[in-house]
């Protein structure tokens, strides 16, 4: 028998473990026993809280009293509440953050089971208003199922219990939408549970629990209760039971919406608790096989295990020219080589005779480039159902150190794994690419980690360097490399709590600067006459920074990184001046991108920078002398705390932007049009930041690509219009022949060629689904398809390719499948028209960014709300501009404008 018709065999609340009274037994009480029999018993001591529910999930409506123990609440299963909202506007299956968001959602529902006891302004009503309330609220406006459900409980209680249950406590556990604050002690929490003298609590109903919330094992089977939007008179009780549990479970689930929250007194204190699982190291080197061996010369030698690790390093990039062939990466590797050499007994033939290395020109690495090419390709080859095994072995390794706690609250750790041993490659023309960097020892890396927390151990046979509880740093660890002496740090995720207000306060600073620009401007401009050089410098550097968007720039070790520079870093060589008021700017800059532009200036700042190079300065010699970018920062943040040049740069780039997209006109225009609008915007901002990037090898093939597809297009485009023809001949004479014509830039030859592709396209298609489908029957244990299906396939793609040659021949194009009308191939027309023109705009926008990065002021510089703005104003799917990733990382920007078109930066 169903869990209620089985109370007998257990104790009601209150009881102490005896059975009570014979139950009161009706037609309704068997609906619900039936109901309640679905639900299945749930592991000891568990407390599961529901949040958003979905059709067809089970919930767990288990809950703990206070004092850590299962409480029975009694419930009434006679009498259910006729519901007379309409299925379809039924919110008990919306996630629950939608009804918590406002908080007069609940005060206007027409439910005759509405809550009784409501917060006001956040706090709880006195119990003297509470009952008031549940007297008013149990008069002429409610059906007669609820009064006799109430009798009911109360009957039961009595029978129970030497006290009649006050009829204040039927009302509140009757209620369905109780408030959300935690039950008092004093209080029941609304879930259906019963108490055994073991202290196992035995569920009731498990309708409505989202599946991630549920325990493993116990998988909810599909289509069972779908009570969210069921009528009251049939699901009431499991709505009843499930709805409090889905607010309190929502209450400690819900995502930390930090830029609602108030903001903390002392931010420099970051997190109170923290644990984490420690990094994940690489794997240890695989030796490579005896028969592949390093060359020197005509003799293939045998190296130590350590000095075979670091030749490998070499010998598996050879493909990539740009590091291989660089004499500098050369230099470094061939150095590093030799001292490890040294260190671990040297090369040996197959005798075992020692071979002096000395010339990097005789060392050939091709059997080792062969072999990890090979293993490569081997790995690309391997069917999918492998790929997909070892994938699933790796996230199950690495899901231990993925998150973290962080105050409690689950965040994503961004770089958890320490990189590998490798040669260092740098940006740019970096001094020291070609260096081995050598392997991370656990020795060498730092814990950062809660006090309380259990430090994660390290490899069997090694140790920590050191751990420490800095509740100020926001890394969990950190080493040094052997490169540069940088430190290296575990960081969280870039859409973690900690990156996400990080961003959110960066963009604030930038739009408070917008307080002050005026007066740091009009200070600046008055200083450009300064009779106190540094003073002098100081404003032109500014005025530089500020007009032109110019790193600071800092000072450099030249031997150990790129010559690179900034504004107060420029030499006497990076400035040319033509007059009147021409400055010619030629730099190596961030990355050792070249910054190339000539600006108008005004004419006092051509003054000064003439004066900055006058002699005796020679090429070498600083244009700003007297000034660093550490006085720069001091003196700017007099007008404003925290205010450095690098904010002026975000200031410049987010108000750029700003002012391009509120010039533009609302129109009916595509969605190709938004996006490629949004586009030439982001361009002129990464223009303005010098967010250049060198012309990839592959964009001339990828145009070339595109051109085919659009000259695809066209050509189906034109079939169409044959199809047209073929159905009608008086149309040629109605639209011109010129509609019929086929587009000059398509002759005849790349017809045939492209109809080749096509079909050999479709036999490709045919192909790869075929084995696709064996591929499942083989896992499902059925019998592998033969290749007599595979040919009765592949004759679609032989029909096509003689309907080819048969209009080649015949110059008529005749309809596929069912006959449509010419008003059909019109309409077909008009799409082909509108995705030409999307791939227009398309080859368009990506020729203007072939040497633009649009995605560095797009994430870094551009405030992303004003991105959210655009999206929301042009009707544009935020998606089409932020992927998965930045999504997830802009979600404070996503969630704080919300449908706001007005917000400015």
């Amino acid at each position: 028998m169903a869990s209620d018709s089985s109370d007998d065999d257990r104790p009601l609340a209150g009881t102490n473990g005896h059975k009570s009274a014979p139950k009161i037994s009706s037609a309704t009480d068997r609906k619900m026993d039936k109901l309640a029999s679905r639900a299945r018993p749930a592991p000891p001591n568990v407390s599961i809280r529901n949040g958003p529910v979905g059709d067809g999930d089970d919930a767990m409506d288990i809950d703990s009293t206070p004092n850590g123990g299962p409480k029975r609440k009694a419930r009434s299963s006679l009498g259910q509440a006729v519901n007379y909202k309409d299925e379809s506007e039924s919110d008990d299956g919306a996630p629950l953050a939608k009804r918590q968001k406002s908080k007069h959602k609940q005060e206007d529902s027409d439910s005759d089971d509405e809550p009784i006891a409501r917060k006001k302004n956040g706090a709880k009503l006195p119990p003297s208003i509470k009952d008031t309330a549940m007297v008013d609220s149990s008069d002429d406006d409610q059906p007669l199922g609820t009064k006799l459900s109430q009798r009911k409980a109360a009957i039961e209680k009595s029978a129970g219990k030497k006290k009649p249950a006050p009829k204040k406590a039927i009302k509140e556990e009757e209620s369905d939408d109780e408030p959300l604050a935690k039950p008092k002690k004093s209080q029941s929490n609304g879930v259906a549970t019963a108490k055994k003298a073991n202290g196992v609590k035995k569920e009731e109903s498990d309708s409505d629990a989202p599946i991630a919330k549920k325990v493993k094992k116990e998988a909810p089977a599909k289509g069972k209760a779908k009570t969210a939007a069921a009528p009251a008179k049939k699901g009431r009780l499991v709505k009843e039971e499930s709805v409090v549990n889905s607010a309190a479970d929502e209450e400690e689930e819900e995502e930390y919406r930090w830029w609602d929250a108030p903001k903390k007194e002392d931010d420099s204190i970051k997190w109170t608790t923290l644990e984490h699982n420690g990094v994940l190291f690489p794997p240890a080197y695989e030796p490579l096989p005896k028969h592949v061996k390093l060359i020197y010369g005509d003799t293939p030698v045998n190296l130590h295990i350590d000095a075979e690790e670091v030749a490998t390093f070499f010998g598996s990039m050879l493909h990539s020219t740009q590091n291989v062939e660089n004499p500098t990466f050369q230099k470094n590797f061939f150095k590093d080589f030799k001292d490890i050499l040294k260190e671990t007994g040297g090369a040996k033939d197959e005798n075992g005779k020692s071979v002096d290395i000395k010339e990097f020109a005789k060392l050939d690495f091709t059997n080792i480039f062969d072999y990890y090419k090979g293993l490569s390709e081997a790995k690309k080859a391997r069917p999918p159902a492998e790929k997909k095994a070892e994938k699933a072995e790796r996230d199950k390794f690495e899901a231990p150190y993925m998150y973290c706690k962080w105050d409690g609250r689950k965040e994503k750790v961004g770089n958890f794994r320490v990189e590998p041993p490798g040669l260092f490659r740098g940006r740019g023309e970096h001094p020291k690419t070609g260096t081995v960097k050598k392997r991370v020892m656990p020795e060498q890396v730092t814990i950062n980690i809660g006090k309380e927390a259990k430090v994660p151990d390290p490899p069997p046979g090694h140790k920590w360097k050191a751990v420490q509880h800095d509740n100020k740093a926001t890394w969990l660890a950190m080493w040094q490399e052997n490169v540069n002496g940088n430190y290296k740090y575990v960081m969280l995720a870039a859409n973690s709590t900690v990156k996400g207000q990080a961003d959110y306060k960066k963009f604030e600073k930038a739009r408070e600067l917008n307080k002050h620009i005026h007066k740091i401007r009009a200070d600046y401009t008055a200083e450009l006459k300064s009779e106190v050089m540094a003073d002098r410098q100081r404003a032109t550097a500014m005025y530089l920074i500020d007009k032109f968007a110019l790193r600071a720039g800092n000072e450099k070790d030249t031997e150990n990184e790129a010559e690179t520079v900034g504004c107060c870093s420029l030499k006497f060589e990076h400035v040319t001046l033509r007059e009147p008021n021409t400055v010619i700017f030629d730099f190596l800059g961030k990355d050792s991108i070249r910054f190339y532009n000539e600006f108008t200036v005004e004419r006092q700042v051509f003054k000064n920078l003439k004066l900055f190079k006058k002699p005796p300065k020679a090429d070498g010699d600083d244009i700003f002398d007297r000034l660093t970018t550490s006085q720069l920062n001091k003196h700017l943040s007099s007008y404003m705390p925290g205010l450095t040049a690098k904010v002026f740069r975000t200031y410049n780039a987010s108000y750029t932007m700003s002012k391009l997209l509120q010039s533009l006109p609302v129109k009916n225009i595509s969605m190709a049009e938004k996006i490629k609008l949004y586009n030439d915007c982001n361009r002129e901002v990464a223009v303005l930041c010098n967010h250049k990037r060198t012309v990839g090898a592959a964009h001339e093939a990828q145009m070339e690509k595109l051109g085919d597809r659009i000259k695809g297009l066209k050509y189906q485009k034109w079939r169409t219009k044959m199809m047209m023809l073929n159905l009608d001949p008086k149309l040629k004479k109605k639209k011109g022949a010129e509609y019929f014509a086929l587009d000059e830039d398509i002759t005849q030859e790349w017809v045939e060629a492209h109809q080749k592709f096509l079909v050999k396209e479709q036999r490709t298609k045919i192909e790869k689904k075929f084995q696709k489908d064996n591929e499942n029957r083989t896992a499902e244990g059925e019998e592998a398809l033969n290749e007599e299906e595979l040919k009765e396939r592949l004759e679609v793609a032989t029909e096509l390719e003689a309907k080819y040659k048969k209009e080649n021949k015949t110059k008529k194009v005749e309809a596929e499948g069912k006959v449509p009308t010419v008003e059909k191939l019109e309409a077909a027309v008009s799409k082909f028209d509108e995705r030409i023109k999307t791939l227009e705009l398309q080859c368009a926008d990506r020729e203007g960014n072939k040497e633009v990065a649009l995605g560095t002021s797009k994430i870094n510089y551009i405030d992303p709300r004003l991105t959210v703005v655009f999206s929301k104003k042009f009707n544009v799917p935020i998606e089409k501009f932020f992927s998965k990733t930045l999504r997830d990382k802009f979600k404070w920007a996503i969630e704080s404008v919300g449908d706001d078109e007005t917000w400015e930066f």
